[in-house]
């Protein structure tokens, strides 16, 4: 008989089910299987006849990047070679609930680990049981002795680079995963006010066919394009993942469709509070990019954008926009500034932001536009900051001192903490007077734009929720990690990935 079925196949298992055969199924990743398992699968099928597992598909594994080890294939085929096992299905969904549906199990089998529901990370372990239920199934678990294949993989095989578990290794001696769940759960009653430029990422995606035959330039064949919600309104979409009270506040132009996407993908999750300007533009950054099939990598071409000049938003929209602000920024925990220096943050609204908000979070970018004329400098309060390795060289412009050196005189500067993140170097923290350096979490990456800014939204949120910088920095590598693995701001950082993905971390 063969085991591995597809959705297609289920008839086989619903026959038997109508000659009144018990049936009982099994779920999970199985990226690596371990005598846990074997103890869990056998008892499992002595509580029926017929013993279904079903495998999540790789793209759907939430566990950070680089997981699953194993690919589909590899582990439906380990499973079916067991033979206590009856059938083996992949289920293409971030949970079980469409094999669950098909198969309608005469009961569900988890380990003993899933009896404290409180316990269960993504919080989902709930709506399995009350879907299996209304199928006419019953939970049950088993009490075989608790492995980890997290745990295995991250220290017999080479998932985690050595200074990934070396720092790791120490982390975890000073913070346990109830630390994390304990801070994710102060993040979400925090009021969130998210300042900063509104900018459209356009991805146009072309197949290089090779240089013109007369110039210099690319010749490329258009496949297609995307826009994506990026600047403050991707940070703003992070943070509203974790937070049940975020507020962003920008200017855009009065462009129709900018206005549709922004309530379709914002006004959900929290309030979007714009002004539109009729002078000046909503910043749109073409990139023309092309796909690295190989390594799922993207491959920046050129980009071309819309900045006006001068770049500087009207008089008369800024306006209104510190009109709105004043009075209001006091009444949230933290305000995030995301200073892309396109025109938005003049002096008079850096003097607003910086005198009342109660905690202050700031990130003042240098890019292509605004090379050498949007320096952090210009600043004289932040809380906590973040800022990139070419930017702080442009803030001091000293070639005499280390970069630690120059860290530790801007958090002076300030008075502050902050964190120098350093792409595939990872990032360092500074706090009283004291640096540590946490390594990236992966190296393999789809496209690095908006991974800094993703490093900031969680990094800031969670020491304005109390954790230290040394925890901000750890929450900030993660979803620095996971955006590094999302093109673009196609997608925001959510919690039950972090969540999932601080777990296999500290699963070493």
């Amino acid at each position: 008989m063969e085991k591995i079925i597809s959705k297609s196949d289920i008839s086989k298992i619903q026959t038997l089910k109508e000659q009144g055969k018990k049936i009982v199924l099994c779920h999970g990743v199985f990226d690596l299987v371990h005598p846990g398992h074997l103890i869990h699968f056998q008892e499992a099928k002595a509580m029926g006849d017929v013993l279904v597992v079903s495998v999540t598909a790789a793209k759907y594994v939430r566990k950070g990047p680089g997981r699953p080890y194993f690919d589909d294939e590899m582990r439906l085929k380990f499973l079916s070679a067991i033979e206590c096992i009856d059938f083996v299905i992949l289920s293409e969904c971030d949970t079980v609930d469409d094999i669950i549906a098909l198969i309608e199990p005469n009961l569900y089998v988890k380990g003993e680990e899933y009896k404290r529901p409180q316990d269960d990370i993504t919080g989902k372990i709930g709506e399995e049981i009350a879907l299996v239920r209304s199928h006419g199934g019953e939970i049950a678990y088993t009490g075989g002795q608790v492995f980890s294949s997290t745990r295995l993989i991250n220290h017999a095989l080479p998932a985690l680079p050595e200074d990934v578990k070396e720092f790791m290794l120490s982390f975890k001696q000073r913070y346990s995963m109830e630390d994390i769940k304990a801070l994710v759960e102060a993040m979400r009653t925090k009021k969130v006010l998210v300042v900063g430029d509104a900018i459209i990422d356009e991805y146009i995606y072309c197949r290089v066919q090779g240089l013109m035959s007369k110039d210099m330039g690319y010749s490329t064949r258009y496949q297609s394009m995307e826009r994506y919600l990026g600047g403050s309104m991707a940070i703003a979409r992070h943070l509203a993942s974790f937070s049940e009270n975020v507020t962003l506040m920008s200017v855009v132009g009065t462009e129709g469709e900018v206005h549709s996407r922004i309530l379709d993908e914002l006004s959900g999750n929290m309030r979007v509070d714009m002004i539109y300007s009729d002078v000046f533009p909503t910043i749109i950054k073409q990139r023309y990019v092309s796909l690295n099939e190989k390594r799922e990598e993207l491959e920046k071409i050129f980009a071309i954008n819309n900045l006006p000049t001068p770049m500087c938003v009207d008089e008369g929209t800024l306006t209104k926009l510190k009109k709105k602000l004043k009075g209001k920024i006091s009444q949230y925990d933290v305000v995030i500034l995301c200073d892309f220096g396109h025109g938005l943050i003049d002096h008079e609204l850096m003097e607003l932001l910086q005198t009342e908000a109660s905690f202050l979070a700031l990130n003042c970018q240098t890019n292509s536009s605004n090379y050498g004329r949007n320096l952090i400098t210009k600043y004289r309060r932040a809380d906590v900051f973040t800022l990139d390795q070419k930017e702080l060289g442009l803030a001091f412009t000293d070639y005499h001192q280390e970069e630690s050196e120059l860290l530790l005189k801007l958090a002076k500067r300030f008075d502050s903490h902050g964190w120098l993140t350093r792409g595939a170097g990872g990032a360092t923290s500074v706090e009283n007077d004291e640096l540590r350096t946490c390594p990236a979490f992966t190296l393999k990456v789809k496209d690095t734009i908006g991974a800094g800014d993703a490093f900031f939204s969680l990094a800031s949120l969670a020491v304005a929720s109390g954790a230290p910088m040394e925890v901000g920095m750890f929450m900030g590598n993660i979803a620095g990690a996971l955006a590094a693995n999302i093109v673009g701001n196609k997608e925001a950082i959510e919690k039950v990935n972090v969540l999932k993905y601080a777990s296999t971390l500290l699963n070493i």
